[in-house]
């Protein structure tokens, strides 16, 4: 930045000093700057320097030149400068030229740049007048549809007619890869909404799509939102599919990588086992043919092969030996699976005896508790008794109750009568006795009354006792059904545990019994191989008894030699032999391994087939709903242009009636005159 501006001051014979300004407070930022150069007035003089040094500054990532006074008489003033030449803004990603009243000029220069320009992604003309002269607004929507690398494009407050809607909308049609466009505070109106609308059929990148302040209608205004929403989606889909298919990719590449490392290592194993085996036969053929020329120069083999003869006869004693050892084996395991199977019937009977065991354990827990059961029963039936016992004591208080008080009524008549008869002699000791009968009779009452309190108060005790003996008896009789539910659940768990274990022994057992049947069935077969080897040594030795006259004294001295040697090659044989084997393992392994990278690779594929068809089946239902509500909008067009036809008679008919009415008026007012 700091070359920039010293570029900018040996341009300039009188630069700027906020333009200076500016570009120091730019120099110090790290990485690609940004030139911000708005709401700067720019003269002449600097739109030209500009215009010569913005084609060698790359390391400029953003150029905002907003609010800069940038006319038309101002672009003119450089070579080539102010006007967006395609030659100035190569390496820059992001622009802004708002509120510069650019016009014709300005929308046909920025046409050029869109056409040719392949690095810018945003561009900002807002309040600005591009759509005032439709052929340079006309020459930049060409620019547009020719550019597929712009995402974003803001044309707010640049007096866009709906011819200039129509424009953008055939540019839109052609263009791929613009994702934000912003119309507001324009004037597209009811035509230039429905060009828009009828262009979003063909483009599926555009994502956001602001209208506002154009007088659009308001179910064009949903339409368009909709199809934005459907863009969205349709492009969220193909990210995730496109993710997908790279992640797909990148795991069908590493297998096959891995693959084909796998199959490179295994074919240099190959090669290695057989050049060692090709070596090691050409030692065996090199070390048999000097047998073979000994033997023929010397005739003195037949002893050896009577010897090998006898030797086989007794490898053949030894593999009956070992194959009458087998069929004891046999015996013996089938009497030890006879013996696992009555230990495993016994262990059965014990599992059983165990389950009875606690199913009757169970049972008496249950019968436990059903006396429990009984005893809290016989409990609540004494409580009952006793209840019914303190009921007969509080009927008999209140019998002793009502004798006590036909005593005190019978103690105050002989009183009375006591009083009637001494009335006339003594009427003060009547008044004294008067009043010691009514205090009596008061205290009388009072016990009475305190009497029948606390009886009433120990009646309502013993029913409160009652009701939480009650209680008390159906928790304890739903507390032994839920103990009951219990337990015959952990029965049926034991009971189901059981023939599971069986079922399981009773496989291991039929696994074994087919182990053993191969073992012996292998045997046979090496029995039955070592007797054709003796045949063949038979006929051998036939052929050769002829060559064996004159080689007896020979075959003693090579005979220890000859063992020797067939010891070790016996021993290499067998060496070769297991890692061929290991070999063969290692193979199958890695078969069984690229086995289950194929059914991955076909299991991702799968996936990926139904991702394109849901993917399809989604577009199509898109599709189908774009269908409908175009279908939706062409009715309720054809509603509004038949509310406007009738409107139109109806407009019609009131004048002729209004018409009519003053015709009328009119001559009736002549001829009052008259």
């Amino acid at each position: 930045m700091e070359e920039f501006r010293r570029a900018y001051e040996r341009l300039c014979a009188a630069p700027q000093d906020a333009v200076l300004r500016r570009l120091r407070e730019r120099g110090e930022a790290p990485g690609r700057a940004r030139l911000d150069l708005a709401e700067q007035s720019l003269s002449l003089e600097t739109c030209g320097a500009l215009g010569r040094l913005l084609p060698g500054a790359a390391h400029l990532a953003e150029v905002a030149l907003g609010d800069c006074g940038l006319s038309e008489d101002g672009g003119r003033g450089g070579e080539t400068g102010g006007e967006p030449r395609s030659k100035c803004f190569t390496d820059h990603t992001a622009l802004s030229f708002q509120g510069n009243n650019l016009r014709t000029t300005g929308a046909e220069a920025l046409g050029k740049l869109l056409r040719q320009n392949k690095s810018i992604r945003s561009l900002i003309l807002e309040w600005n007048s591009l759509g005032v002269w439709e052929e340079g607004f006309s020459f930049f929507c060409q620019g547009l549809g020719a550019n597929n690398f712009l995402q974003r494009l803001d044309l707010r407050n640049n007096q866009i007619n709906h011819h200039g809607a129509g424009e953008l909308a055939t540019a839109l049609k052609r263009n791929a890869s613009l994702q934000e466009l912003d119309l507001r505070w324009n004037n597209i109106g009811l035509l230039g909404g429905r060009a828009l609308l009828n262009c979003l059929q063909s483009n599926k990148t555009l994502k956001k799509l602001e209208l506002a302040g154009n007088n659009v209608p308001s179910d064009i205004l949903k339409a368009v939102e909709q199809a934005m929403d459907h863009n969205q989606d349709r492009q969220t889909i193909l990210s995730e599919t496109q993710h997908r298919t790279c992640v797909l990719s990148k795991e069908i590449l590493n297998l096959k990588d891995e693959k084909t490392k796998q199959f490179l290592d295994l074919m240099d194993t190959i090669d290695k086992q057989r050049e060692e085996i090709a070596r090691s036969g050409r030692i065996s053929a090199g070390r048999v043919s000097q047998l073979q020329e000994a033997l023929n120069e010397q005739h003195s083999i037949m002893n050896s092969l009577k010897a090998k003869l006898q030797m086989t006869e007794a490898a053949l004693a030894l593999s009956e030996q070992k194959v009458h050892n087998l069929g004891e084996l046999l015996s013996a395991t089938k009497q030890e699976q006879a013996n696992m199977a009555e230990r495993h019937f016994a262990e059965l009977q014990q599992q059983k005896q165990e389950g009875a065991d606690r199913e009757g354990k169970l049972f008496r827990d249950l019968s436990a508790s059903n006396e429990k059961n009984l005893f809290l029963r016989n409990q609540v039936d004494e409580l009952e008794k006793k209840c019914k016992v303190q009921q007969d004591q509080l009927f008999q208080l209140k019998q002793d109750l009502t004798n006590t008080t036909a005593e005190l009524k019978l103690r105050a008549v002989q009183a009375e009568e006591r009083l009637e008869m001494e009335k006339r002699r003594f009427k003060q000791s009547l008044e004294d006795m008067e009043s010691l009968r009514l205090k009596e009779v008061d205290h009388l009452t009072q016990h009475m009354e305190a009497s029948e309190r606390s009886l009433q108060d120990r009646v309502q005790r013993l029913e409160a006792i009652r009701i939480a003996l009650e209680e008390e008896l159906s928790q304890v009789k739903a507390a032994a059904l839920t103990e009951r539910g219990h337990a015959e659940e952990e029965l049926i768990k034991v009971r189901n545990q059981a023939r599971l274990d069986e079922q399981q022994r009773l496989e291991h057992l039929e696994e074994k019994l087919r182990l053993m049947t191969e073992a012996r069935d292998e045997a046979q077969n090496c029995c039955l191989k070592q007797k054709q080897m003796v045949g063949e040594a038979q006929v051998k030795a036939n052929q050769l008894s002829l060559h064996a006259d004159g080689l007896r004294r020979r075959i003693e001295e090579l005979q220890q030699d000859l063992n020797s040697k067939e010891q070790e090659k016996v021993t290499e044989v067998n060496k070769v032999k297991v890692e061929l084997q290991e070999q063969i393992g290692h193979l199958q392994a890695e078969r069984t391994a690229q086995e289950g990278l194929r059914e991955k690779i076909a299991a991702l594929e799968r996936q990926l087939k139904v991702l394109s068809s849901n993917h399809r089946e989604a577009l199509l239902d898109k599709e189908g709903e774009i269908s409908m509500l175009m279908e939706k909008l062409r009715m309720k067009e054809a509603d509004i242009s038949r509310m406007r036809e009738e409107e139109a008679q109806r407009a019609s008919i009131l004048q002729n009636a209004i018409m009519a009415y003053v015709q009328g008026s009119s001559l009736g007012t002549h001829s009052l005159r008259k």
